[in-house]
């Protein structure tokens, strides 16, 4: 070569001023590297956590004469305040079946008497009975409420209605202002307008104001199964609550009717939604139900489900008030609602939903400026498409590596066998390390330390998992330092492998049938852009340079993802503090980590191999680490605040009573009955009075049917193993639950009848258990558990509203051998005094005033007593 081609070689290969300034031997300078990580962190703090966080400007009522056919919030904030100011509305109660039915039929009678010319109002208020099985629970009502305002075009002959749900009632010792006070008022301000408006709606819109849906979802059953209007009614906007304020999100559509996606699309103004969120809804991920499904199984109505899940750690306590619901979600909520209340009313789908029922839908907001939605099988396309795409690309990518280096193909795809590896074992290694810390957090009783200060999992988890990911693959660097190819080539050949791994399980899971896969997609999409940008432009053989278009293209998934996965943990969050004794919640934030972790960082952890003393910059993540959990020992890791972030209990003062064959006392304690919400019980050890003398209840689940406890619902019974029992004077009770019977009837030889009346308050639970090989034939319950083979005990929730008269049963049980002198079964009866705090003895308001004040303790009188026939 001459020398003057030496010279201009030379000259091409000087590094310029911006190369100086970031890059040394063929590396990024070290001090960048935390301005790498700053920057990441900057877009997450700059746009995804406010994405997350924005609500529009809410209207007050002086806005109305400018904005006459807009949501008014100021006037929805009204409603909620009237409604809260009863206090807690239990079914059974004054509050909830005179005091809330006044102040609703209140409201509406208002906005009757200003109706104008384009449509019609009709209201009736429904007094329903009936029961259906939740889980494996007969629950079952008498004389409960609903409110039912239908609004209709006027002249109509319209047979198809929109429903639109929301429930009045609350929790015991809750005001409801989140759940579900605020949507009732928000559906109450959409009624105002929508029978105001001079637009005539095209189909009739039903507004269920529900009133038992606590209990659980009594009213919604109620009212689909025996209302006039019900069988009209063929789609669906449920509208619930988990938390207070924030934006609602979409977590469940259909089934199988993608219109509905459509229709929300088209209308929405501020869309908030996931597809992923539904299927770990309808996989029982969240501690909760709605009346969505109700509607959905026992009356194949399709819908849409939208719930507040934001400040979700006062949901179900004293303090979910309405002063600190924001009034610009009342207006978010209120501007989507009213605008997809008139789509889908107007839409022509609605007047055969039948011929629209296609398939289940893929759907995700992004960043709350628009909705991505498309079908199922789209979707598998789709994620067909792009994975094998990805995958081509890559292998294109290791050719051309191969003939840039001059090293044959075969030994490059050797090396790729190797990073493959290495990339595998980092991301087991890394999800080990997380998951170890997750689990040694809980045993030296720190779990939750990131309760309150949720950026703590940032520190002790994320970091954690991106230095397992990244820690693997610099030792390999290290021991293979003297590898032929340049550095910058190994650490592209380490992301195309992490890519050749996120198709090959986009793949598999969409094989699967999950729709949440699509995030797996995106990620595979945006990285497989920047290598067809760096191979078209021939970055991709430059040691450095090649990082612009992949922190570039890496920009937009980051943010998305970030924001998503903001939103995904400001919902879970609160809910580890109400997931039980038995849940290890450090262990499941670990694996939330991880998932989040490698999504959000898959593709931008392996570039800190290109800083000098990358090993040193990935060890410092672990000392974050160690400062966390420093700081997890400290009063600030300590998990809850009064008011803002409390820890629950259910506590019941509780008398239970025992009797043999001959119905004579063989047992009678009194006691308080203490169902732990979370994992640390062992907080208010030292404060509650007589805590130390607290019992496990196991012993009696070996001796006593349903561990002889007045358990209140499902929930309560599938945790009861784990409850407290706590001597104690006797509690001041009602008239307690008692079943008279009517007649004994011996049908046949081997078959016996009792008919029987049970009398008592409000909420009460029966438990039957039949005795001596007697076998349960039939009964004037819901059939379902017989004709399924449920194992006994069985258990009956009743409750009643308005109307307190005895509820009349009857059993038939059969011994096959017709030996009636033995006891043939069992019966506990539960009661349970859910709204009545002048029955709280001084002794157990000094208990419950002994618990610390970040505690939220639910409390009322119980009874528990069995009887033999």
């Amino acid at each position: 070569m001459s020398s003057d081609a030496e010279e201009k070689e030379a000259q091409q290969n000087k590094p310029n001023g911006c190369e100086r300034a970031f890059v040394e031997y063929n590396k990024i300078k070290w001090f960048w590297a935390p301005a790498f990580f700053g920057f990441w962190l900057l877009l997450y703090v700059a746009i995804s956590i406010p994405a997350c966080h924005r609500l529009p400007r809410p209207l007050s009522i002086k806005d109305e004469a400018k904005y006459p056919d807009r949501f008014i919030a100021e006037r929805a904030e009204l409603n909620l305040q009237h409604l809260v100011a009863l206090g807690p509305r239990v079914v059974g109660s004054k509050e909830n079946e005179m005091g809330a039915v006044k102040v609703l039929s209140g409201s509406v009678q208002k906005i009757r008497s200003g109706l104008g010319s384009a449509n019609d109002i009709e209201v009736d208020v429904q007094v329903a009975s009936g029961s259906y099985v939740h889980w494996t629970m007969i629950n079952m009502y008498q004389s409960i409420q609903n409110i039912v305002v239908k609004v209709s075009p006027k002249g109509t002959n319209s047979t198809t209605y929109l429903l639109v749900n929301s429930h009045y009632d609350s929790v015991p010792g809750g005001p409801g202002a989140g759940d579900d006070g605020s949507m009732v008022a928000t559906m109450m301000e959409t009624l105002r307008v929508l029978a105001q408006s001079k637009q005539a709606l095209k189909h009739p819109v039903v507004f269920l104001f529900n009133g038992a849906e606590e209990n659980p979802l009594q009213a919604s059953h109620a009212f689909i199964t025996q209302h006039k209007w019900a069988k009209n009614c063929k789609a669906l906007i449920n509208l619930d609550s988990a938390g207070n304020g924030g934006r609602e999100i979409l977590f469940q559509s259909g089934p199988n009717h993608p219109w509905l996606m459509k229709s929300y699309r088209r209308a929405i103004k501020h869309p908030y939604a996931s597809t992923m969120a539904e299927e770990m809804f309808q996989n029982n991920f969240i501690p909760s139900d709605t009346d969505f499904r109700i509607f959905r199984d026992h009356g194949a109505v399709p819908g849409l489900d939208m719930a507040y899940q934001y400040n979700g750690y006062v949901y179900h306590t004293r303090f979910d008030r309405p002063e600190i619901f924001p009034r610009g979600s009342f207006q978010n909520t209120g501007d989507n609602l009213l605008a997809l209340v008139r789509e889908i009313a107007n839409s022509q789908e609605l007047e055969d939903t039948s011929k629209h029922a296609e398939g289940h839908t893929v759907y995700f907001d992004v960043m709350g400026w628009f909705l991505v939605f498309y079908t199922e099988t789209e979707g598998i396309i789709l994620n067909v498409i792009v994975s094998l795409v990805a995958i081509g690309t890559c292998l294109y990518a290791f050719k051309l590596m191969a003939s840039n280096s001059g090293i044959k193909l075969e030994k490059i795809f050797k090396r790729v066998m190797h990073t493959f590896v290495v990339q595998l074992f980092a991301v087991i290694t890394a999800v080990t390390l997380t998951v170890f810390l997750g689990w040694f957090m809980d045993l030296v009783h720190l779990p939750m330390s990131w309760f309150t200060h949720s950026w703590l999992i940032l520190g002790l988890y994320f970091t954690t998992f991106i230095f397992g990911l990244a820690i693997v693959p610099a030792l390999y660097y290290h021991y293979t330092q003297h590898d032929k190819l340049p550095i910058g080539q190994r650490v592209q050949m380490l992301l195309h492998c992490h890519c050749l791994f996120l198709a090959i399980f986009t793949i598999v899971l969409t094989i699967c049938g999950v729709r949440s896969v699509f995030v797996l997609m995106l990620s595979c999409l945006f990285y497989t852009m920047a290598l067809i940008i760096n191979l078209a432009t021939k970055l991709h053989s430059k040691d450095v340079a090649w990082v612009i278009p992949h922190i570039i293209c890496g920009v937009p998934p980051f943010v998305f993802f970030a924001y998503f996965s903001h939103g995904f943990f400001l919902t879970f969050i609160p809910m580890f503090g109400r997931f039980g004794e038995n849940v290890n919640p450090d262990l499941v934030v670990a694996v939330f980590s991880i998932a989040v972790g490698l999504l959000t960082c898959g593709f931008i952890v392996p570039v800190l191999h290109l800083f000098r003393k990358s090993k040193t910059i990935i060890c410092a993540l672990l000392a974050i680490t160690f400062v966390c959990v420093i700081i997890a020992i400290t009063p600030m890791g300590f998990p809850y605040r009064p008011e803002t972030s409390v820890q629950r209990f259910s506590v019941l003062h509780a008398k239970r009573t025992f009797h043999d064959a001959d119905n004579k006392v063989r047992r009678q304690e009194s006691g308080y009955f203490i169902m732990p919400q979370d994992r640390r019980t062992y907080s208010v050890k030292h404060d509650v009075i007589n805590m130390t003398l607290a019992q496990k209840i196991g012993d009696d689940c070996q001796k006593e049917m349903m561990c002889g406890l007045p358990l209140y619902n499902q929930r309560w019974h599938k945790t009861r193993q784990n409850t407290l029992w706590i001597p104690a004077s006797e509690p001041l009770l009602g008239s307690v639950p008692a079943v008279k019977v009517i007649s004994k009837k011996q049908v046949s030889p081997s078959k016996i009848r009792y008919e029987l009346q049970l009398s008592g308050p409000d909420h009460m639970a029966l438990f039957i258990q039949p005795l001596n090989g007697a076998i349960m034939k039939d009964w004037s319950f819901h059939q379902a558990p017989l004709r399924l083979s449920f194992q006994p005990p069985y258990f009956i929730y009743f409750s009643w509203g308005v109307n307190g008269d005895p509820l009349k049963f009857w059993l038939e049980l059969e011994k096959p051998k017709g030996d009636f002198k033995t006891p043939t079964f069992e019966l506990g009866l539960g009661g349970h005094w859910t709204h009545h705090k002048e029955m709280l003895t001084p002794d157990f308001e000094k208990f419950l005033d002994s618990f610390p004040k970040y505690v939220d303790a639910t409390a009322w009188p119980a009874s528990y007593e069995t009887w033999i026939y």
